[in-house]
């Protein structure tokens, strides 16, 4: 496999997860892209403007390729968590464009540097702070799939859609009578393992 094949294949998995972010806003109010569905807050619009900080710090910073443009929520004074969700006056339309002009920041980064290239991760420890490009793919790979998973579950817990894409194959295909009997049917079995 060439450099040009490898550097294709992890973009290929970037990007899918990126769309898959996406869609999970699709079809849902403004209130329902905000909410903090989780003890911690973890929202949707939230992680998609997370991500968006993740693909300009580590495709960007990380190789000396600062993006043009002001980003309000960075520097080293920012309120804890600011990143991860969205204040009353970032709309879903700033936040989801900022993250496809990431995408292409990120993108630019991609190909103009070889899997090889060193940059330097500040926030990692000594011994790995000195990363390749290729180490940043597989990381950011690794850190949108992770929150792909987190969106999915706040998607299900709105309005019960699940999955990557409109008609994902891999998920069971039920009605709603069949998915309240599977988690009736998990929930007795937990109980009853928890009992004994």
């Amino acid at each position: 496999m060439t450099e040009a094949d490898l550097k294709a294949d992890l973009h290929r998995y970037l990007q899918e997860a990126r769309e898959a972010l996406l869609w999970k806003l699709d079809g849902l109010s403004e209130y329902d892209i905000r909410r903090p569905l989780t003890p911690t807050g973890t929202n949707l619009l939230g992680l998609v403007k997370h991500l968006t900080t993740v693909e300009l710090q580590y495709l960007g910073y990380v190789f000396d390729r600062h993006f043009a443009e002001p980003v309000s929520w960075f520097g080293r004074h920012a309120e804890a968590n600011v990143d991860m969700w969205a204040t009353a006056d970032q709309s879903r339309e700033y936040i989801v464009g900022l993250y496809r002009r990431a995408w292409k920041h990120s993108d630019a980064t991609i190909q103009a540097l070889g899997l090889d290239t060193v940059g330097h991760v500040e926030w990692w420890s000594p011994e790995y702070g000195k990363a390749t490009l290729h180490r940043v793919l597989v990381h950011i790979i690794a850190e949108t799939h992770r929150h792909i998973g987190h969106a999915d579950i706040v998607r299900e817990l709105i309005d019960g859609v699940v999955g990557t894409r409109e008609g994902d194959g891999r998920i069971a295909s039920g009605d709603q009578a069949w998915w309240e009997d599977y988690r009736n049917r998990l929930e007795r079995v937990a109980q009853e393992v928890g009992r004994s």
